[in-house]
């Protein structure tokens, strides 16, 4: 039996989490953190770490970037491993994820969706292949009204994965619209689009003369995140210290 603390649990994604896990046979939600405690839960909540004394194998966090630095320090005081979900985190932040994981084992992506991250990596089988034969690179972003950054952290990271295969040559171009003239080669468009209560879809246009490859993913709900972290919990119980991320879930699958 795995043993949980569900960091964030009062959130929409810790309700989502706590759905899931009551369901399956191998997974206990031990206790939960949220500093709201306006939900009744099958499971003592504590408002910090320092304060919750019950034994686990693993955190799950989705919670806020000003927790991160607590959740660290507490984290590395009882030696359990993270799984960091909250998003938004700065430089300086993520300079001490990178030090805490020479300590504790932390497992961190900018999407946990499964989809998601095998999609990264077929993305960089595909651009090995395409790109010699002069295909142009364009990747469009959807999310809902109220999602604040642009572009997304999940177009920026397949962004990321192609450059990865491209030696890094590449640059990222984010809009059009104030000069006129022909794309350069050596580029990656990334366009955003917000409207509406669309949970997310990222579109990667591989164009080339006379055909066209498009790799989609679409996410219908949270839960698809839910159950990434969730997966990503199960690998990261009991690791050695050190930074992991979702492409080591995958390849456990």
């Amino acid at each position: 039996m795995t043993k949980v603390i569900m960091h964030g649990c009062n959130g929409k994604m810790g309700q989502v989490i706590t759905q899931i896990i009551s369901e399956m046979p191998n997974l206990e939600i031990v206790a939960g953190i949220d500093v709201y405690m306006g939900i009744k839960n099958t499971y003592p909540v504590f408002p910090a770490l320092k304060d919750c004394k019950i034994d686990a194998d693993v955190i799950i966090d989705f919670s806020n970037p000003l927790l991160i630095d607590e959740l660290l320090k507490q984290a590395i005081t009882r030696k359990l491993p993270i799984v960091l979900c909250t998003t938004g985190l700065s430089e300086d932040q993520l300079n001490e994820v990178k030090k805490a994981s020479e300590e504790i084992a932390i497992l961190k992506s900018a999407n946990m969706s499964l989809g998601v991250n095998l999609l990264l990596k077929l993305l960089k089988e595909a651009t090995r292949t395409l790109i010699p034969a002069g295909f142009d690179i364009e990747i469009v972003e959807k999310h809902h009204k109220r999602k604040i950054d642009a572009p997304s952290g999940t177009a920026l990271a397949m962004a990321d994965s192609i450059n990865e295969a491209l030696d890094n040559e590449y640059t990222y171009k984010y809009d059009r619209s104030q000069e006129r003239q022909a794309r350069a080669k050596k580029e990656i468009g990334i366009q955003a689009v917000r409207g509406g209560t669309i949970v997310g879809e990222h579109e990667v246009i591989f164009a080339g003369e006379d055909e066209v490859i498009t790799f989609e993913h679409t996410a219908y709900s949270k839960a698809i995140f839910a159950k990434g972290s969730i997966e990503a919990a199960k690998f990261l119980a009991g690791k050695p210290s050190g930074l992991y991320d979702m492409s080591q879930v995958i390849q456990m699958q």
